[in-house]
């Protein structure tokens, strides 16, 4: 009996470990459409995301379900990275950034590359909301 308390402990030890590792709470690179087609999966996950910066926006801002204020925050648009022909935001993302750190980057235009990363913290009316940690221009698109 106590043979068979072992294995099945160490099953279960496997079998959380193998959980673990196969939903990590970091996820390097994540596609922004992949992210707002399972918001659950991405939700409580630190995220790494590379896009093209649409605006700066008060999208989701003051909104009491997943509240980042308005004083403090302010939110930008990326664009989907499945239509190549023109500009449209991806507005399933809310993506929020310091004010105080959006100010460095007032000058940024439609189509600059940028890469960015933080938490996915709410999943509010079935979308992503994240707050950006980091924030990096990657390139600038030419005028």
């Amino acid at each position: 009996m106590n043979k068979k308390i072992k294995t099945l402990l160490f099953a279960l030890i496997m079998l959380i470990g193998l959980n673990t590792y196969a939903q990590p709470d970091i996820v390097p690179y994540a596609k922004s459409l992949d992210m707002v087609a399972k918001p659950n999966f991405y939700l409580n996950k630190t995220v790494k995301v590379r896009a093209k910066f649409d605006k700066f926006s008060t999208l989701g801002l003051d909104y009491k379900p997943a509240m980042r204020s308005s004083e403090n925050y302010i939110s930008f648009l990326i664009q989907r990275d499945d239509i190549k022909d023109h500009n449209i935001p991806l507005s399933e993302m809310k993506i929020f950034i310091k004010r105080k750190d959006a100010e460095k980057y007032i000058d940024l235009n439609a189509g600059d590359e940028i890469e960015f990363s933080g938490k996915v913290f709410a999943n509010a009316l079935g979308d992503v909301w994240m707050d950006a940690d980091t924030f990096t221009v990657l390139t600038k698109k030419s005028k």
